[in-house]
């Protein structure tokens, strides 16, 4: 794309090849933890997507090859696409963390990793999935053979959010791949280096027009994907502000879609629960990737039992969190992706104090040397919540705990349970017995048991209430991207034999 003594520019990827855009215009990348710009990305608009739409429409109504691919060669193709995932890790993952802030031990060790067992997994999932289902035979309307077919739903609109580029990209690409779509990828043009790279790579194995990318704000060209008439599916990863605006838009043409928005984990506590293991697996839960994860267990709701013995212990443990440069294996925490999103999750943390709680560790501006530049924030725990304050409420996506007592398991249900989001929810005890039933109480997409972000590859994940509807990975993500027809065959000849036909033909001997 450039010489070794240019700053890296990435146009626009569409039908096979990369083209510039419409406008001309590029914007800056920035490394969040220094500062620096490190690439130009092509800004979109509406001309370029109906260019990208236009595509992948032509590659799904006029490539019946890859329309009708049978399960069997999807599936090569999606380990062909796990392959080159893995070939091209080092190179994928060093694009991720200097445009995300995400850690290298983070991208290098879980999300490049996931990526590639996704399409992998997928593609095993693929050939068993049911494409074609035979019903058994009914006495009505008469004994017709009818099969249930699922086939791709078309054209698919894919906007993933900022925090998790790569890992969200597969998340929506790989069932999209299995169900036959074609589809437009939109990444968050603050983070968009590694997809449009790994759109490149893929393209290597997949028919022109089937994977495409266009970047650019989302108020342009997210608004012209979630309109457009010829799209015919929309999965959105993002805010549940901006999740309520795309499901709108979708529903003026009654376009298919997948929302995975907001949430507010809360894990609950009991008191035989270990200490060290919730110390650690609860900070664990809250600080990974400096808290900019939708799942996150943001409410620690302790029982009175152990109250204090665990804010001691989570501010032990949140003040050996290393603090620094991404690149540096040695960190354990990151910065926030922005100047803008670091001064929010700063409002966050004051308005706590001045509702009335108190911050027991953290909270101001973290100082790293050699990233003067960044935007990071000291891993902080708040004590003293309630959980109608707005700490408590609303997702601050930041490495803040709020810290809420409680007296009875009712009580802490009912807490938990009391939230606009249900996204994701954790027990922490001993008793693994009586945590299975406390977890048939929680309203979540995910229970985690004594442990947080169990997500794996080949589960559901996916929200109640207003953290979003329809779920990803797995074979349960195949089926957001299929539509369902039952065709009937009927092999009675004669009409006189037909007797549906003589509610209307009275006369039919």
């Amino acid at each position: 794309m450039q010489s070794a003594n240019e700053m890296p520019r990435y146009p626009l990827f569409i039908n096979g090849e990369y083209c510039e855009p419409a406008s001309g215009e590029y914007t800056q990348v920035i490394n969040p933890a220094t500062g620096d710009v490190v690439g130009e990305v092509a800004m979109g608009n509406e001309a370029d997507v109906d260019k990208a739409v236009a595509a992948a429409r032509n590659a799904f109504d006029n490539n019946s090859d890859w329309r009708r691919m049978s399960p069997e060669k999807r599936g090569k193709v999606l380990k062909q696409c796990a392959q080159i995932v893995l070939a091209n890790a080092q190179e994928l993952a060093l694009l991720e963390v200097s445009c995300s802030g995400g850690t290298l031990n983070r991208v290098a060790g879980m999300d490049i990793m996931a990526v590639a067992d996704l399409f992998g997994s997928l593609g095993d999932e693929v050939t068993q999935f049911p494409f074609v289902e035979a019903l058994p035979t009914r006495p009505l309307p008469e004994l017709v053979n009818t099969q249930v077919w699922r086939e791709p739903i078309g054209v698919c609109s894919l906007i993933t959010a900022w925090n998790f580029p790569l890992l969200l990209f597969a998340m929506k690409v790989a069932p999209a791949l299995a169900a036959g779509n074609t589809m437009i990828v939109k990444p968050a043009e603050i983070t968009p280096t590694s997809t449009v790279r790994l759109v490149e790579l893929l393209n290597t194995v997949l028919p022109k027009g089937v994977l495409n990318v266009v970047v650019g704000a989302g108020s342009v060209v997210g608004e012209a994907l979630t309109l457009h008439k010829d799209v015919d599916k929309v999965s959105f990863t993002g805010s549940t502000s901006i999740g309520r605006h795309v499901q709108q838009n979708a529903a003026l043409t009654m376009k298919r879609v997948t929302l995975e928005l907001g949430g507010k984990g809360p894990g609950i506590v009991m008191p035989d629960a270990d200490i060290e293991r919730v110390a650690y697996g609860a900070l664990w839960g809250v600080y990974m990737n400096a808290g900019q994860a939708c799942e996150s267990g943001t409410r620690l709701l302790v029982h009175e039992d152990i109250y204090d013995e665990m804010i001691q212990r989570l501010k032990e443990v949140s003040e050996e969190v290393v603090v620094g440069n991404p690149m540096d294996p040695a960190t354990g925490m990151g910065p926030m992706s922005t100047e803008t999103h670091y001064n929010k999750v700063m409002q966050y943390i004051e308005s706590a104090v001045a509702d009335g709680a108190e911050i027991v560790t953290g909270g101001k501006r973290a100082d790293v040397a050699g990233c003067e530049g960044g935007f990071f924030v000291e891993p902080t725990v708040i004590v003293g919540v309630k959980n109608d304050m707005k700490v408590a409420c609303e997702e601050i996506f930041g490495p803040v705990l709020s810290v809420i007592k409680y007296s009875s398991l009712d009580e802490a249900i009912a807490i938990a349970n009391d939230s606009d989001y249900g996204l994701s929810a954790g027990v922490w005890t001993e008793n693994v017995v009586q945590a299975q039933q406390i977890a048939r109480d929680l309203r979540a997409g995910s229970v985690w048991i004594n442990d947080w972000h169990m997500m794996r590859t080949d589960a559901p994940f996916g929200g109640y209430k207003q953290s979003g509807y329809g779920r990803e990975f797995g074979k349960y993500s195949i089926s957001s991207y299929v539509e369902t027809k039952s065709v009937s065959t009927s092999f009675e000849r004669n009409p006189a034999a037909k007797k549906m036909h003589k509610i209307v033909h009275t006369k039919l001997a």
